[in-house]
């Protein structure tokens, strides 16, 4: 099957500092694949590239076949794009908006006034195309963005951070509209929400200082990030200064209940010395189990970054932003 996408061996730099270094990314099926990396990762540069905004300085990449630098037209014909900030017309309203978007992709006569309805239908927009765009939420205007990325039916869709300063509320049917266009299309998805994520997408790609630190699953993602913290429940009252005895043991988090997270730099060996106290104590172990491993906890190790970064940069399932260069 010939590849929707194919990245092979991309680099690009701007200065002495390279953005890329031979990055290779094939994608031959519908779906929604993320595209992770902290700040300076080199995703806007990935993306930029594929879109054509930008030209790389070594490798390739190829659109259902058409090569980006040798048939530019060909390959963007297949291809809708979203940047961060969506490039709407606020003095039009979003039929006209929509219609304009369309003869810029090369529609015209009956086409063009068909994949317009087609679009609005499928953005759910109908109660709002007389509108101007400059009056609309920001919810609206997300659709209205996702609306110009797909009115000519691309094969592949590139979208930056298509839920960029929604409301939960306005996140939801955006999300919901993301899923439906990656069930007959490609949808490359950059985001920093990591719930966001996990929530729409099977597989991702990581980078870090240019280079692929990951390509696979989801599962894969978090399946190869070690435990660094055992969870268990006590039935009735312990001693814990005997917990920070424990082997190895670096810190220990009180859940209430009974309840406790003790932190280690080998958990395992941690395990074995806690039922051996358990039973000298006599303590009544109700549950024992290891942490199980978070989007978080993989993004945090992929990319190097000690807790206190961490912390600030995976703040993103809340909402906050880990922007890239």
């Amino acid at each position: 099957m010939e590849p929707i996408l194919s990245v092979s061996n991309l680099s690009h730099r701007y200065t002495s500092q390279w953005a890329l270094s031979d990055v290779s990314w094939s994608l031959t099926r519908p779906g929604v694949y993320g595209l992770l990396g902290v700040n300076g990762a080199g995703k806007s540069t990935l993306m930029n590239i594929v879109c054509g905004v930008i030209t790389q300085r070594s490798g390739s990449v190829e659109v259902c076949g058409a090569d980006t630098v040798a048939e530019p037209d060909r390959a963007k014909g297949g291809l809708g794009f979203l940047p961060q900030q969506a490039p709407l017309h606020d003095e039009l309203n979003v039929r006209e908006y929509l219609g304009h978007a369309a003869r810029l992709r090369g529609l015209s006569g009956s086409v063009l006034a068909h994949s317009v309805d087609e679009v609005i239908a499928r953005c759910r927009l109908g109660g709002v195309q007389s509108r101007l765009l400059g009056n609309l939420s920001g919810g609206y205007r997300q659709r209205v963005g996702l609306a110009q990325a797909i009115v000519h039916d691309p094969t592949l869709v590139v979208l930056d951070e298509p839920t960029n300063g929604l409301d939960p509320n306005q996140m939801v049917p955006v999300r919901e509209l993301i899923r439906e266009i990656g069930l007959s299309s490609v949808v490359v998805l950059s985001t920093h929400i990591l719930s966001e994520v996990e929530e729409m997408c099977s597989e991702l790609l990581m980078l870090h200082e240019g280079k692929v630190v990951f390509e696979g699953q989801i599962a894969e993602f978090v399946g190869h990030v070690e435990s660094e913290a055992v969870d268990v429940r006590f039935d009735g009252e312990i001693e814990t200064n005997v917990l920070h005895a424990l082997n190895d043991v670096t810190g220990i988090e009180d859940l209430g209940n009974g309840k406790y997270r003790i932190f280690s730099d080998r958990p395992a060996r941690t395990t074995d010395a806690l039922i051996s106290a358990s039973m000298a104590q006599s303590w009544h172990v109700r549950e024992l189990q290891p942490k199980r491993p978070s989007l978080s906890d993989a993004f945090g190790q992929l990319s190097r970054i000690d807790d206190a970064v961490q912390s600030t940069r995976t703040a993103g399932i809340q909402g906050t932003d880990l922007r890239d260069e």
